[in-house]
C-alpha cells in the first residue's frame, strides 16, 4: 500500500466477520439482509452469486463438466470430482480422531 494511506478493512458490520476482499464483504452482507438478486428461471430458488446460480443450475439440466480422466465418470461440480480421484489414489487426506 502507499505510505499514508490506509487499506479499510473489510469487515461485516453486524457480525464482525472479517472478509478477504470487498466484493466478499458484498456478498456475506446478503446473507444479513436476505438479498439473492440471482434467480433460477426453473425453480425460482435465488442464489447471492451468479456462480451459485451456474451450480444450482446443474440440477435441472443433468450437465456434468468434470470427468474422471481415469474411469470416465463425470460430476456436476469439481469438489464432487477431487473427492472421487481418492478412490484411484488412495489418498486418505482425513486422519481419525480416535
Amino acid at each position: 500500500k502507499p505510505p499514508g494511506r490506509e487499506v479499510a478493512a473489510n469487515i461485516c458490520n453486524q457480525c464482525q466477520q472479517s472478509l478477504s476482499s470487498r466484493s466478499a464483504l458484498v456478498r456475506h452482507m446478503m446473507t444479513h439482509s436476505g438479498e439473492r438478486p440471482h434467480g433460477c428461471a426453473d425453480c425460482g430458488k435465488g442464489f447471492t452469486s451468479k456462480f451459485n446460480l451456474t451450480q444450482h443450475r446443474r440440477t435441472h439440466t443433468g450437465e456434468k463438466p468434470y470427468e474422471c480422466t481415469d474411469c470416465g465418470r463425470s460430476f456436476a461440480h469439481r469438489v464432487a470430482l477431487t473427492q472421487h480421484l481418492r478412490v484411484h489414489t488412495g489418498e486418505r487426506p482425513f486422519v481419525c480422531g480416535d
